[in-house]
């Protein structure tokens, strides 16, 4: 993609504008907090108190709004303290010649810092030195500082009690995480129906993951409907899987194939109501032609036999088991080593994260990670805008690195789409606001009014694109700022100037020392080859140890490789809106070889699926061989991760070897089915390694699994 067309499609992308809302009565409370901060302080502390508790809750009312899955009140308490200790550090800095571009280039390094821990955590902290910035204008004493600083952090606890005093859908978030998950398992049953070899999308069972850790708060208070639902859906997906692909599950064509589609079809149809039960609450109706109705009790017509025949089985009893749960409100009761391993998951309170915080932020702490990269640009960037916009002279110089730092994030496509959205947003609402200042000539009050509207716009608007939430928070900002004194034209005039000169500064900065994601493909491809192997060889492992516990190990290993495959996945979503031609990051491998390789991994992912959906039960016979073959496995393809990064051939011989001495140890024993199923998986992992292979060489086109398969698996 060439610059021009990448800058084109990435302003577009900017200024596009959807008519989705945000949940109004979400909105109207975040507005409702800010008022209860605002004018209080206003009658009772002035103007400039005012301001600082104003921007004060109405960033902790941003921090509700990120995705999270924590309580809301908790994010606001928590943003509020940030911002509270960052407007105390700016007023002190201020009050001594030269020490505030220090502070505010070791601050927004830090901020860049905090993607490393998360979205919210890096979107919070950019917010902080926003505030810094804004509210931080005039030297001060001391003790001053700390007062706008407590002030600051009260516009969070504000917000803290309004969400405490007034809850709204407190449980939304994780229905609605759920309900995509049996949503998304119903899609990828009618898939299967016409494609066996189709792939889920993995990113619905993430996020219900990360949904499902509750603080001990939530775990009391969380609807008895919601327990336990997850750990089905984990056990649904391989087992559809396992009826649908023709090696391991019903034949290809004949009345079997037609029997399967229709267990599929029923399966979607239940999946969906069981979807429509969670998200909206109310009682579960299942179709007539659920399979946990009818799967079991039909005679006629042509019949599942073999690994199909008790995988649909195994699948009418989850479904049966998954609308038992809904129904009763009671606790899961699948005995599965899958369900139970680990236990229930629990959210450590934010004091207690902050270990795990610092290990995040040190491990991205080097030259080559891009988050480190993006902390070095973003603190090179701040500081690079306020010093410009005190040499041209502007009396409000904080809106150029203010600008800057709302405007970068860790990739080209946000940081340029947020660059233009946010020139064209604060253009049209600096001038809007500005013309309501100069014409109204509003008083303090009427103005702390009409920044209450503005923010409650802001807040509804948060999915409408982000040059509409831009036109609102500065049109809150300028009535803010208005109850200071100053010509409200000029002021406007410098503002809009200010704002083309920070973004200028982001976006060129960004262009000459760029963090382009198609250069790391290949470090993701690698991870996900060595983690998708580890998962493959310890579900294998459990063939001949399956009185051994095994769930655990099994569940870290598929973790690791959904998150591995999630990871690569968004690195290429990036890497494709960006400009020019870069390589792959793998020496002497090209983009088409990558996507070859990216294929073959995804059907090495997918086969360790269809296995662990035939997981021998604790009291099965072992087999012999299965843990030797796991032991190569995962050493063959952790080897061949370090091979892709090197540049050295990748070869799977030790592997080919291993699972000749295995089929012999089978052959004695035909018949099994789960001896059978293993066999079969073992022969599908062997052509998954050729064609990862062939395509590292280059030599030939992969196989047609690897050729038609547009997204990788992964569970």
């Amino acid at each position: 993609m060439s610059w021009f067309a990448a800058l084109r499609d990435t302003a577009r992308t900017g200024l596009t504008v959807d008519r989705a809302l945000t949940d109004p009565k979400r909105a109207l409370r975040g507005a409702v907090a800010v008022a209860a901060v605002l004018f209080p302080t206003l009658a009772l502390g002035g103007p400039e108190l005012a301001t600082s508790a104003a921007m004060g809750a109405f960033i902790a009312g941003t921090a509700t709004f990120q995705r999270s899955f924590r309580p809301r009140a908790t994010l606001a308490v928590a943003a509020g303290i940030g911002l509270g200790v960052s407007t105390f550090l700016g007023y002190l800095a201020a009050g001594v010649p030269g020490a505030f571009p220090v502070l505010l280039a070791v601050w927004a390094f830090g901020a860049g810092l905090a993607w490393a821990i998360g979205p919210t955590a890096g979107v919070v902290a950019a917010n902080t030195v926003s505030v810094m910035l804004i509210v931080v204008q005039l030297p001060v004493s001391p003790l001053t500082a700390l007062g706008h600083g407590l002030v600051c952090a009260l516009g969070g606890v504000a917000q803290a009690l309004v969400i405490t005093v007034w809850p709204i859908g407190s449980w939304t978030v994780q229905r609605e995480a759920l309900a995509d998950t049996y949503a998304e398992l119903a899609d990828y049953a009618r898939r299967l129906r016409q494609d066996p070899t189709a792939h889920v999308d993995p990113e619905p069972f993430m996020t219900a993951r990360h949904a499902a850790a509750l603080t001990p708060w939530q775990d009391r208070n969380r609807p008895p409907e919601l327990r336990g639902l997850r750990g089905i859906a984990e056990r649904v997906r391989p087992t559809l899987a396992a009826i649908a692909d023709p090696k391991v599950g019903a034949p290809e064509e004949g009345p079997e194939r037609d029997r399967a589609r229709e267990v599929l079809a029923a399966a979607a149809e239940a999946m969906d109501a069981l979807a429509r039960a969670i998200r909206t609450g109310d009682p579960l109706q299942l179709p007539r032609s659920a399979p946990a109705l009818t799967l079991a009790a039909r005679t006629e017509g042509p019949e599942l036999r073999g690994a199909a025949r008790r995988s649909a089985r195994r699948l009418a009893g989850l479904l049966r088991k998954a609308s038992d749960t809904l129904d009763r409100g009671a606790e899961d009761t699948i005995d599965t080593p899958v369900v139970q391993a680990g236990g229930a998951l629990r959210k450590p309170p934010l004091v207690r994260m902050l270990p795990t915080a610092l290990r995040a932020v040190r491990r991205q702490f080097q030259p080559r990670s891009a988050v480190f990269q993006h902390a070095v640009r973003l603190a090179g960037v701040v500081t690079v805008a306020y010093l410009l916009a005190r040499l041209v002279g502007f009396e409000h110089g904080y809106w150029a690195p203010m600008t800057a730092a709302m405007v970068m994030r860790p990739d080209f496509a946000q940081t340029y789409s947020r660059g233009v959205a946010r020139l064209a947003g604060t253009m049209v609402g600096v001038a809007v606001s500005t013309l309501v200042v100069q014409l109204a000539r509003p008083g303090e009050w009427v103005l702390a009014v009409l920044a209450v509207l503005s923010i409650g716009g802001a807040y509804l608007t948060l999915r409408t694109g982000y040059a509409v939430i831009t036109a609102c928070i500065s049109s809150y900002v300028v009535f803010l700022l208005g109850l200071q004194a100053g010509n409200p034209l000029t002021t406007a005039v410098e503002r809009v100037g200010l704002t083309l000169l920070g973004g200028s500064v982001a976006l060129l900065v960004y262009a000459l020392f760029p963090t382009w994601q198609t250069a790391r493909l290949g470090e993701r491809l690698a991870e996900w080859l060595a983690a998708a192997g580890r998962y493959a060889a310890e579900v294998i492992a459990v063939y001949e140890r399956p009185a051994a516990p095994r769930g655990r190990a099994v569940r870290a290993a598929l973790l690791d490789s959904r998150e591995a495959r999630s990871e690569l996945l968004q690195a290429m979503q990036r890497a494709d809106a960006e400009p020019g031609r870069h390589a792959s990051g793998l020496p002497g491998v090209s983009r088409r070889q990558l996507d070859r390789a990216r294929a073959a991994v995804g059907h090495l992912g997918r086969v360790a699926v269809l296995l662990e959906a035939h997981l021998p039960a604790a009291d099965a016979d072992p087999v012999p061989g299965a843990a030797e073959f796991a032991e190569e496995l995962q050493l063959a393809t952790a080897l061949a991760a370090g091979a892709l990064l090197t540049g050295q051939p990748v070869e799977f011989d030790a592997v080919r070897e291993a699972q000749e001495r295995l089929e012999q140890r089978l052959a004695g024993s035909p018949g099994e089915v789960q001896r059978d199923v293993l066999r079969t998986g073992t022969r599908l992992l062997l052509q998954a390694l050729k064609d990862l292979e062939r395509a590292l060489r280059g030599g030939g086109t992969a196989t047609a699994t690897a050729q038609r398969e547009p997204e990788p698996s992964g569970r």
